[in-house]
């Protein structure tokens, strides 16, 4: 019996040493690695100040640059159409051609005043023999003064009405008013028209200009000659611009200024009537603060925003300026060093405690 009870008691001995020893392997590592973990998230478990993002407000160089639409206007653009009616008796010109200033384009009958010109050139010639004979006589006293001076007023009058059916054969023919491109025309030889028919038009196209607008608070910003970059649909090229006219007031409906630009188009690539992106570049901003957006807290009046105080959150009222699509230009409220807050928002409250888990710069 003594023997069976010291075996037994051994055995329970051996069986508990073993289990100490194997148990820890399974369980990770027992006691001592299950502290390590709790010592790491305890702090973080039992801290219940609201974790947020910070920013310190350092000053930048911000360029300021405005981003708008506009549309390609030609540099010159007229609809042609006839000055008299009349039937089309020639058309001298191919659909897309480029012609020079001055080209006669279309013609219209003129049978009628080409047959008054020849009349008046017969009078006139009349009336020059008229007024050199009362001119040899009036030398040799052979005639009165008076004789002359009609003789002489009757070859006026005749030059004068060979001068208006010069300028009535001149409106039945339509010529380009300047260097261009022939649009698509409408008209066909024989066809009759009046001065409302529209025959084509012509575009210069060699440089061209960019309508655009800016809001009303950019307006003493802006100035003739400025530069700005524009980008038309369908191309990934980008053109240069300067602005060389600035409308002198403001437009009452929608509050902006607008700006006309020209640009070289040598290669004839920007069409007129063509939807383009403007990006115009205003003057630098040195020392600039520069913040998120979502840090920027609208309310009624103005915008705020929280800072980071002795581990609170404090609220403070701000003035913005330039907006752009990530940033906002904050020109009173904060000052360089200050710890701006840059996400809870919506759980913030003035006086709150919050706990900074990540922190940058706003130069970065």
């Amino acid at each position: 019996m003594n023997r069976l009870t010291v075996g037994a008691v051994a055995a329970v001995v051996v069986a508990v040493v073993a289990f100490t020893l194997i148990f820890p392997r399974f369980s990770g590592g027992g006691e001592k690695a299950s502290g390590v973990i709790n010592a790491q998230t305890a702090p973080e478990q039992n801290d219940r100040r609201l974790a947020v993002r910070a920013m310190v407000m350092e000053p930048q160089t911000f360029e300021n640059r405005i981003s708008s639409t506009g549309t390609v206007v030609a540099d010159e653009s007229v609809s042609l159409q006839s000055e008299v009616a009349g039937r089309v008796t020639g058309i001298f010109f191919t659909e897309g051609e480029l012609v020079e200033a001055g080209r006669l384009l279309v013609k219209i009958n003129d049978a009628d005043l080409q047959a008054e010109l020849r009349r008046a050139e017969y009078r006139r010639n009349l009336a020059e023999i008229r007024e050199r004979r009362m001119a040899s006589l009036i030398e040799r006293n052979a005639t009165a003064q008076q004789e002359y001076d009609v003789a002489l007023n009757e070859l006026n009058v005749v030059k004068a009405d060979i001068d208006l059916i010069n300028a009535r054969i001149a409106q039945t023919e339509i010529r380009a008013p300047f260097d261009g491109i022939i649009g698509l025309r409408a008209i066909s030889p024989g066809s009759y028209i009046t001065p409302a028919t529209y025959i084509t038009e012509i575009q210069k196209v060699n440089r061209v200009k960019v309508d655009f607008s800016v809001p009303e608070r950019f307006s003493g910003m802006i100035t003739q000659g400025q530069s700005f970059r524009f980008n038309r649909q369908g191309s990934e090229n980008t053109y240069n611009g300067e602005v060389y006219a600035i409308q002198p007031r403001i437009e009452p409906n929608t509050r902006t200024l607008r700006l006309r630009g020209i640009a070289n188009n040598d290669d004839n690539v920007l069409l007129p009537g063509a939807f383009v992106e403007v990006n115009l570049a205003l003057r630098a901003i040195d020392a600039a603060l520069m913040a998120p957006s979502e840090a920027i807290i609208p309310e009624m009046g103005g915008q705020s925003v929280y800072l980071y105080r002795n581990g609170k959150a404090e609220r403070r009222s701000v003035e913005i300026g330039i907006r752009t699509d990530q940033r906002v230009h904050i020109t009173d409220g904060v000052v360089s060093g200050d710890t701006l807050l840059t996400t809870g928002m919506l759980q913030l409250r003035p006086g709150m405690d919050v706990r900074i888990a990540e922190i940058r710069s706003s130069a970065q």
